[in-house]
């Protein structure tokens, strides 16, 4: 097993993370357990592959060969049981671009785009910096768990949306859809002749006992109206390599991509991105399962202790992603409040839920992607934050 315990100093490192904090939250002197990347070495062989690329020296223009793409596609069967062709695969720098080359190549200025807040962040700033409009239908918490509200969503995709920007497993309330709920939104998409772009980056990150299923995996029909994302960035924590893939069994949405990567000179991956990624899905399954496990173990704890020191607050049940989604609603803070108290009092770096839309007021986002000392350290600051309320 890798020692995801031991803890490695990322200060200093150009760590948006670590780094970061006082551009973002006005400290530096925080615990940081915001930002989704994790505080884990990658696999070891992703590591070996590089450092043999850097003693050979030569750091030119480079290729994605086939043995890339069997990787890529050998992974999605494996895991997913989706068999994925690589003529379907196109690539890019990371999961953000490939959205806006989405919505650039499939809408038009003004067009309506759909998505099921509160979610993603940039899920926003992409929308509206490419001048369309956003359609939001908001997920229900029922019961601790999230649910898509498929009322809303029909009458939301009846007002001429173009596209639907699915989030899956969902970030940040880790929701890890059925293959039923899938397949409703996907019938309603085609229904109403809308493009699904599925944002499916956290797809290998899911806790037993849920399983991740590729929209895109039910049926050709569905297939055919949707681009599907994914990188070994979460996965693997390479997400500073800038390496991503998409995959369109649709040919003529490849070409509308295609077109509009070479429109804004997109042409190549970054060396050591590529080399990462063939050995991550090559050699990474292992790894992968171990970290899962410490994983599943980090959000056990964080749930255990904020339940027994803090009944107040609600820590959402994580079936995908390594973020762990808290209900802060009922301490009576706001948004400004609670952030004033755990940034200033808690020494706490999260991320606060009034950033991911409507619906997520009042929340706040914990990466348990990290040593289980940090954890220990996050949790016993939270407490310290918020036990007065």
């Amino acid at each position: 097993m890798v020692n995801f315990n031991e803890r490695i100093n990322r200060v200093n490192s150009l760590s948006v993370k670590w780094d970061g904090m006082e551009n973002v939250f006005g400290h530096s002197d925080l615990l940081p357990m915001w930002v989704a990347d994790m505080d884990f070495r990658p696999p070891e062989q992703a590591m070996e592959q590089m450092k043999q690329r850097i003693e050979h020296g030569i750091f030119g223009y480079t290729i994605i060969d086939e043995k890339v793409k069997n990787a890529i596609t050998s992974w999605t069967n494996k895991r997913h049981n989706w068999k994925v062709d690589h003529d379907w695969l196109l690539f890019s720098p990371g999961v953000v671009p490939s959205i806006a080359i989405a919505v650039q190549a499939f809408t038009e200025v003004g067009d309506k785009i759909l998505i099921q807040s509160p979610v993603y962040t940039p899920f926003f700033n992409i929308i509206e910096s490419n001048m369309r409009e956003i359609v939001n239908s908001e997920l229900i918490l029922k019961n601790g768990r999230y649910e898509i509200d498929f009322n809303d969503f029909e009458e939301k995709l009846k007002n001429d949306v173009k596209v639907f920007l699915l989030c899956s497993p969902h970030n940040p309330t880790g929701r890890v859809w059925s293959k039923e709920e899938l397949g409703r939104m996907a019938q309603l998409c085609e229904k109403y002749d809308v493009v699904i772009i599925a944002d499916e980056i956290h797809a290998d990150i899911v806790l037993p006992p849920y399983k991740h299923i590729p929209l895109a995996s039910l049926n050709k029909a569905y297939a055919d109206r949707t681009l599907t994302l994914m990188a070994p960035s979460k996965t693997f924590n390479l997400a500073g390599l800038q390496a991503s893939f998409m995959v369109a069994q649709n040919k003529e949405m490849r070409n509308k991509i295609a077109e509009i990567q070479a429109k804004n000179g997109f042409f190549a991956l970054n060396t050591f991105g590529i080399i990462a990624m063939e050995a991550a899905y090559t050699y990474g399954e292992h790894w992968l399962n171990d970290m899962l496990s410490y994983i599943q173990a980090n959000v056990d704890l964080i749930k255990t202790k904020v339940k027994e020191a803090l009944p107040k607050l609600e820590v959402i049940e994580s079936e995908g992603t390594y973020l762990v989604w808290i209900d802060c609603r009922k301490t009576g803070l706001n948004d400004a409040d609670l952030r004033k108290v755990l940034l200033e009092k808690g020494k706490l770096a999260v991320n606060f839920g009034d950033a991911y839309g409507p619906g997520g007021e009042g929340f706040i986002r914990l990466n348990a992607a990290c040593q289980r000392e940090i954890v220990e350290d996050g949790v016993k600051r939270l407490i310290y934050a918020l036990e007065a309320y």
